[in-house]
């Protein structure tokens, strides 16, 4: 038996762990996992010192989420931008995921940004120029763009009008669709008044008026408010043509299943730590089996709402920490020593819930991980 000594007593893990892999990706959505970065535990990576990352790892987890059918989301939120991942990293990160992409035929959006500019107050003008540079560097590695939120913007736009003058020329240089992206507060507190308000509804305004000025050059927007009304609501006004990608942790498989109405597409940070259950899912809801789907996906909800409990911009410590013990990583080490962006009870619970849901491969695996790290923390 594999049994993990938690600090409130002993787990004996289930090894309840079947999922059949897929022969290709969903044809009923298109889903995308948000994938983090594995980082290299011999060098410095250290809070504000330069990423330095595993190469061979960092790839080699994305190729297991383009085995389970799953698009891979490359270089956001769930990447650390902005919270270890420099741009020097981030330009090799895309370039070389990429190229792994054709290889193996797998999907992949890659995160566009400012964040190659120091922090601090930067001109409308700096900010179009930072986003034009990085927007040709994810198009020339052959990424479909994502237009990420930039804390550049946030800090120095004024109102709706500074944002539209932004984001139109953005639309109309690129070579291809986008995917636009709004992020919330929850994961990153500098976002306040993104799209010109902190109004929900009157922002929402902004980005409609913008996506309708070009909607041929927006294959769609991922939204990560963590408001699954909200996000019903703007998927019915959206343009026929333009998908929204559920980025809401909380609610995704009842806003990927849809209504009569619609349904949500997916990008999603939690698809990285549930990529089996989420193919296994997906799996039902092609061949119409409703039951499966609901049943596969509703032990993984409340791991993934531990996983993005407050403050939710930790939320990548819980992934990377359940990257290691499924075996995808030989340790527990993140850029920006972010690995310590979570508690002993967290972890703990964490465990209990992953098993829960299936996704500790090798139970025995799992527990000696578990255990040496609890030895180390706890005593």
């Amino acid at each position: 038996m594999a049994v993990v000594n938690l600090p409130s007593g002993p787990l004996t893990l289930s090894g309840r762990t079947a999922w059949e892999t897929p022969a290709g990706p969903p044809s009923s959505r298109i889903a995308y996992a948000a994938a983090h970065v594995v980082a290299d535990p011999r060098a410095e990576n250290a809070p504000g010192a330069p990423a330095v990352l595993d190469w061979e790892a960092t790839l080699a987890f994305r190729r297991h989420l383009w085995s389970h059918g799953l698009g891979v989301a490359e270089a956001m939120d769930t990447a650390q931008r902005g919270m270890g991942l420099d741009y020097a990293a981030t330009r090799e990160l895309v370039r070389r995921s990429a190229a792994e992409a054709a290889a193996c035929g797998g999907r992949i959006v890659a995160g566009v940004a400012t964040d190659q500019l120091p922090p601090g107050p930067a001109s409308l003008d700096q900010i179009r120029f930072a986003y034009e540079r990085q927007l040709a560097d994810v198009s020339e590695a052959g990424a479909v763009p994502v237009l990420m939120c930039s804390r550049h913007l946030a800090a120095t736009a004024h109102d709706a009008d500074d944002y539209l003058a932004i984001y139109r020329p953005l639309l109309d240089v690129a070579d291809k669709p986008v995917v636009l992206h709004w992020l919330g507060t929850a994961f990153d507190p500098a976002l306040e008044g993104y799209w010109g308000s902190s109004d929900v509804d009157k922002a929402t305004e902004s980005v409609l008026e913008l996506i309708n000025s070009n909607p041929a050059k927006v294959d769609g927007i991922k939204i990560s408010l963590l408001d699954a009304d909200h996000e019903i609501r703007l998927r019915r006004r959206l343009p026929p043509g333009v998908r929204l990608y559920t980025g809401d942790d909380f609610n995704y498989p009842e806003l990927i299943r849809g209504d009569e109405q619609g349904y949500s597409d997916a990008l999603l940070g939690i698809f990285a730590a549930i990529a089996p259950a989420a193919a296994a899912a997906f799996a039902a809801l092609d061949r119409g089996d409703l039951e499966s789907y609901d049943r596969i996906f509703a032990p993984t909800v409340p791991l993934s709402r531990h996983i993005f409990k407050k403050p939710t911009f930790y939320y990548k410590t819980g992934i990377v920490f359940l990257a290691w013990l499924a075996g995808h990583q030989p340790h527990f080490t993140m850029v920006g020593g972010l690995q310590s962006g979570r508690s002993v009870p967290h972890f703990a619970e964490l465990i209990e819930l992953a098993d829960a849901a299936g996704l500790l491969p090798d139970p025995d695996l799992a527990a000696h991980r578990a255990n040496r790290f609890f030895e180390v923390t706890v005593g």
